[in-house]
């Protein structure tokens, strides 16, 4: 029961997160003031830590290690590459990188999604 509980907290936490970053990067883009609210800066990291300890946990209850399971390593690889490419896309200096980032940024959240949904790191084969 608490696994399942768990699961749906993940799945509820990563729609909320994307959710937001979807927001805050069309209102970064769009040059949109409440971007810069203090509460819009800090919520997303609230979010995100409570999106990634739930999935530790997940992780640790299926007793699931990134060195021995090829599904969980590629989804922190892509994990990392979303946190990178999110970081450009709202500090990046010129507009373009902040365009490119902000859209391979969403390609690699989906990539993660698609790996935890098929539990296969290579999802185009």
């Amino acid at each position: 029961m608490a696994y399942l509980w768990l699961k749906t907290a993940h799945m509820v936490l990563a729609t909320v997160s994307i959710s937001g970053f979807l927001l805050r990067g069309a209102g970064r883009l769009g040059g949109r003031s409440w971007v810069r609210r203090r509460w819009v800066r800090i919520a997303p990291h609230v979010i995100d830590t409570l999106f990634l300890v739930s999935g530790v946990t997940l992780a640790w209850i299926l007793g699931a290690s990134p060195l021995n399971t090829d599904w969980l390593a590629a989804k922190i690889a892509g994990l990392v590459a979303y946190i990178l490419l999110g970081i450009l896309a709202f500090r990046g200096r010129r507009r373009g990188l902040r365009v490119v980032s902000f859209v391979l940024a969403l390609a690699a959240f989906g990539y993660v999604v698609l790996v935890a949904f098929s539990k296969r790191p290579g999802i185009w084969i």
